[in-house]
């Protein structure tokens, strides 16, 4: 073989496959062996890394080793794709794109590799997450479209450190002047600050342009498009987003709500992905989501610390500020209060 000589997936895939001597036999056996073949390398490799690391650089030829060790875990996992059916440039293209959409790419490149790239890997945008999400068509009616930017007042029950039942106090979502949600309380046995919990749904709105639990509070269902509004702005969205929210949250509580984190575990990401997969925000990549549950738990944290918030939402710049609320909103808060606490006494003594 010429030094330089270039060789794309799927050419290799095809001369391993005519090495591979299960071909004629039984696919589930040969698919074992195969699938064996390609753990045992992998433990060579791995073998060979301990020795480095226990013994230091005392083998000379490790270059070598590892080109052997890779070229036979390549050949391994080229014969197992194709016995699954699967062409290994498909299943390179299909992974570039699917960390495209979860990392940030580098520019600088390892020295062992050349500096040109393939035309078809897809480059992460220039900032983070990409520009704004616009979910509302140009057909959308002025009265129906998601506000480009909000913001939302929380806080509690002003008259008392607690219920009558001695729970945390109830929170209430107020936005320009009225509120925009019921009283909530945490529904658990334990506080834990779920009370809180339309920060997330600011977030999802914030970042992603997405949340129809917030289209529903703020009275922008999209009713002039019969279909959207059933699907896209539904009870079925609304309880997708609710359980997601739950869901999260239940996790964050196991990883002491992502303080200080700069990660969401990829298996989150990929469920929120799944469960969204036919809404229109399906199109918001793990990095988005990822950008959307940090900030949303940053601004929690906060809220829940201080009691209250004033949560701004800029749904052009994909940003979530919070700050406590001053003495004066804090005292019209309370304004808008006093006949939603009495609609809730109603309620709970109707329940009774």
């Amino acid at each position: 073989m010429q030094k330089g000589w270039m060789m794309d997936f799927d050419d290799y895939q095809t001369e391993a496959w005519a090495y591979d001597q299960q071909r004629e036999g039984d696919q589930g056996r040969a698919l074992t062996i195969a699938l064996l073949g390609l753990g045992g390398e992998v433990g060579t490799l791995q073998t060979n890394q301990k020795k480095l690391v226990r013994d230091g650089p005392v083998h000379l030829d490790r270059h070598a080793l590892v080109v052997e060790d890779l070229g036979d875990i390549l050949w391994y996992i080229a014969d197992t794709a194709t016995w699954l059916g699967v062409g290994l440039d498909e299943v390179a293209r299909a992974n570039l794109s699917k960390i495209a959409a979860r990392w940030p790419r580098h520019t600088s490149q390892p020295s062992a590799i050349s500096s040109s790239l393939p035309a078809a890997v897809p480059s992460s945008p220039t900032h983070r997450i990409g520009p704004a999400r616009l979910f509302d068509g140009a057909d959308v009616p002025d009265s129906q479209r998601l506000p480009r930017r909000l913001e939302v007042h929380i806080a509690p029950f002003p008259h008392s450190d607690t219920d009558t039942d001695g729970l945390p106090p109830r929170v209430l979502p107020v936005h320009d002047g009225r509120p925009c949600g019921d009283p909530l309380g945490d529904n658990a046995y334990r506080e834990d600050g779920y009370r809180y919990h339309d920060v997330f749904h600011l977030a999802y709105l914030a970042i992603l342009g997405w949340s129809p639990v917030m289209r529903a509070l703020l009275k922008r269902k999209r009713k002039a498009s019969p279909l959207v509004d059933n699907v896209e702005d539904g009870g079925r969205a609304i309880a997708i987003e609710e359980g997601l929210s739950a869901f999260i949250f239940e996790a964050a509580g196991r990883a002491s709500y992502f303080t200080s984190a700069s990660l969401v575990d990829s298996e989150i990401l990929r469920l929120c992905r799944r469960m969204t997969a036919n809404l229109e925000v399906g199109l918001c990549t793990e990095m988005e989501w990822e950008r959307a549950i940090l900030d949303g738990f940053r601004a929690w944290r906060a809220v829940r610390e201080h009691g209250d918030g004033s949560v701004v939402c800029d749904l052009d710049a994909r940003t979530l500020v919070v700050r406590p609320l001053t003495a004066t909103e804090r005292a019209r808060h309370a304004q808008v209060w006093a006949p939603a606490i009495g609609d809730l006494r109603a309620r709970d003594q109707a329940d009774h």
